[in-house]
């Protein structure tokens, strides 16, 4: 029987010699590792499938561009393994490992040796986490917090639910994609979740690019958890070559609720080192979130198309021919709560700080 994960692009048949000779520099530079289960629903037959793009490595990737810590995290962790961005949300790396490593990932600097940003022993969190009352919602990620076994989650989620003023913890996961197969091997999994459900909210923040990915196992996947009790949402960002265009992504929407999952975010890829030839222009981004969500239903235009920015969690909320105009959704000061944004038209915009912040254009 062949392992489940593969973590060597040689241990991949449909690469060829020449393949694996030309990935070589990238391939040392930035983490591989991908289930079977997922490499199965890769055409090898088309050079530009779009699952193919989302875990296979490119040389594009070595392309000079942004920060490894695009969003300044580091700024917010409060203690390691712990960010502290929200006044009422916290956020704890509990892995270091996914599925697979999807290649415009934020946080692939976690995935390079000596990352010291995940712990494994998560007392200093508890510790802070019950020293905040202000703290409703803790989100588990990493890393991918459902690649860890049954005891390890059990003890964590334990660990949370014992304090009082954390009422709400989401699970961010990509192994409803990655690995769906795994999770319905594991019904302790689900059965713990519903065991939460008597005494916090659960949230499951699902992670599918594709409607592709939603294959007859994975939507089996996504109504176990609901059937145990966690609410499944889904949050993707906008990726070149993946889902950039409308009728890709409002088949994604359709798609998601029909299996029941309501559609989240959408992100616009943060400016992460490696990510160049995976990032769209800002406003173009906008105008294909915008013309997907048309031809769909009220339950997928309640997603909103944001960027993590250092400052915020910021929504694009329109443009016209001069402006695009934006409001912070979430804000790391009070002060900006709400408060709209107001640029001139940039076509080459990638990222929030490429706009002229002069007064003229912000308010």
């Amino acid at each position: 029987m062949s392992k489940r994960y593969v973590t060597s692009l040689s241990e991949i048949a449909e690469l060829s010699p020449a393949n694996l000779e030309d990935l070589k520099d990238v391939a040392e530079k930035f983490a591989f590792r991908v289930s079977r289960y997922y490499l199965d629903l890769i055409n090898w037959h088309d050079p530009n499938d779009p699952l193919r793009r989302v875990v296979i490595p490119s040389n594009d990737e070595l392309v000079p561009w942004g920060s490894l810590d695009a969003s300044n995290e580091s700024e917010f962790t409060v203690t390691p393994g712990l960010q502290h961005k929200y006044s009422d949300t916290a956020l704890l790396l509990v892995n270091d490992t996914c599925g697979a490593y999807c290649r415009f990932c934020f946080r692939k600097r976690l995935f390079i040796d000596d990352n010291t940003e995940v712990v494994k022993d998560i007392s200093e969190p508890l510790k802070y986490l019950r020293q905040h009352p202000e703290i409703s919602n803790v989100v588990l990620s990493g890393g991918d917090p459902l690649i860890l076994s049954e005891a390890r989650l059990r003890r964590i989620f334990e660990d949370l639910a014992a304090i009082p003023h954390v009422q709400v913890i989401r699970i961010g996961s990509r192994m409803p994609a990655f690995d769906p197969i795994s999770l319905l091997e594991h019904p302790a999994l689900f059965d713990l979740i519903h065991e939460l459900t008597a005494r916090k909210s659960i949230y499951l923040m699902a992670h599918f690019n594709h409607d592709r990915e939603l294959t007859r196992v994975a939507v089996d996947c996504l109504a176990a958890f609901r059937k145990a009790g966690a609410v499944v949402l889904n949050q993707t960002p906008l990726i070149v070559g993946v889902n950039d265009d409308p009728k890709t992504l409002g088949k994604l929407f359709q798609r998601l609720i029909l299996a029941g999952v309501q559609p989240y975010y959408v992100f616009q890829c943060r400016p992460t080192e490696g990510n160049y030839a995976l990032t769209l222009p800002l406003e173009k981004a906008y105008q294909i979130f915008a013309t997907a969500q048309i031809e769909c239903s009220g339950l997928a235009r309640a997603a909103r198309f944001v960027l993590s920015h250092t400052t915020g969690k910021i929504e694009v909320v329109g443009m016209d021919d001069s402006f695009i105009y934006m409001r912070y959704h979430r804000a790391v000061q009070h002060s900006d709560h709400g408060r709209m944004l107001v640029f001139r038209r940039n076509a080459s915009a990638c990222w929030l700080d490429d706009y002229s912040c002069s007064p003229e254009s912000e308010v």
